[in-house]
């Protein structure tokens, strides 16, 4: 069988722009945070290019050229973690079609579940939120002292607990750091352009697919099962 072909048995998807719209709660936490320390905020849109390496990168990113030190992220953390917790879901929705799409996935039997660079809790938190119904064999945002992606150890982590060869997995997300992943991993990549990054930056990966909605999730499957 090609490669792409394998039928497959789990799907990893990423998080922020791929299951959920989290931009606009991600970007009132950053702009609560600059605000408490006196940097000044951001359009909601220039977030979508500062999201998808982690917290600290993304509150890195958010800095003044002048003013991107290991203590100002400190501050901003803190600052952000105290009202992301109380705010993450104020704005939050899933993106059209993907509570359908996890649901017939599980109802024929793959296996689900997510990797993220988001922080642990965090992660674990939206995902229970938001598909309650959803039975996912591993929930894994940002941990610490493991790296973030695209270093493939997550999707490693994932692999072992589901019990699934490497080319009976699809990875789902919406940027070049999934894409990346993907390939570091060895296993097949959809990227899916209704996330937060342009369509140029996911072919620039060459990832296996290319889907512009979260039904095609599902053809790749069925096309696997020919």
């Amino acid at each position: 069988m090609q490669h792409g072909k394998h039928l497959k048995k789990l799907v990893i998807f990423d998080l922020d722009g791929t299951l959920l719209d989290t931009v606009a709660d991600l970007a009132a936490s950053t702009n609560h945070a600059l605000r408490m320390c006196g940097f000044p905020p951001h359009e909601v849109d220039s977030y979508r290019f500062f999201i998808g390496n982690g917290l600290n990168k993304l509150l890195e990113r958010a800095l003044p050229e002048t003013a991107k030190t290991s203590e100002n992220i400190t501050q901003l953390r803190v600052h952000f973690l105290e009202y992301y917790r109380e705010h993450n879901s104020d704005l939050t929705v899933p993106y059209k079609g993907i509570p359908e799409l996890l649901l017939q996935l599980q109802e024929t039997g793959v296996k689900l579940a997510v990797a993220s660079n988001k922080y642990h809790e965090g992660t674990q938190q939206l995902v229970n939120q938001f598909f309650p119904d959803i039975r996912f064999s591993a929930v894994f945002g940002q941990r610490e002292n493991i790296p973030a992606k695209p270093d493939p150890v997550v999707v490693e982590d994932i692999l072992a607990i589901a019990g699934t060869n490497k080319n009976e997995v699809l990875y789902v997300g919406d940027s070049g750091v999934d894409m990346q992943t993907a390939k570091n991993a060895g296993i097949d990549a959809a990227g899916v352009t209704w996330g937060l990054r342009p369509r140029a930056e996911l072919e620039a990966f060459s990832p296996e697919f290319l889907i512009d909605k979260p039904g095609e999730v599902l053809d790749i499957i069925n096309e696997g099962k020919k």
